[in-house]
């Protein structure tokens, strides 16, 4: 077999051995929602009061939203499927796990949303009138 052959054979391989780990990957996406809880400590948030949940579900949600987002770029480029699942699953998985029990937590102190107009108003620093110096004469 002439060697150009043989290098279309080892590169079609390579892809479909890529393509074969991406589906078997992928198929682990749908039990996220599962086992998510698996990889998160349950009793974190026992001792949180309402207004560190709060804020902890605030950061879990946009860490799981920018995680999504990686995932989704990740599988636009080549061998992508792999690459998201590998570098991003896990950490998306943990991330559901422990805003879910936060959000149990939240639930089971029956605690509610900060109003936006209830947090304290910041006022704008003023400006120091500053007064020139007197004239020594």
């Amino acid at each position: 077999m002439p060697a150009s052959i043989l290098n279309c054979l080892r590169a079609c391989s390579a892809l479909a051995a890529l393509v074969a780990a991406g589906f078997a990957l992928s198929g682990c996406a749908g039990m996220s929602d599962t086992v998510s809880p698996a990889f998160a400590d349950p009793g974190k948030y026992e001792l949180y009061d309402c207004k560190q949940l709060e804020t902890e579900r605030k950061t879990l949600a946009s860490r799981t939203v920018a995680l999504q987002k990686l995932m989704d770029k990740a599988e636009t480029g080549a061998g992508g499927a792999v690459v998201s699942e590998l570098a991003y699953r896990n950490d998306y998985i943990a991330a559901r796990g422990q805003a879910h029990f936060a959000e149990e937590a939240w639930r089971r102190n029956k605690c509610r949303e900060t109003p936006p107009d209830a947090t304290p108003s910041v006022s704008t620093p003023q400006r120091p009138v500053i007064k020139p110096a007197p004239k020594i004469q």
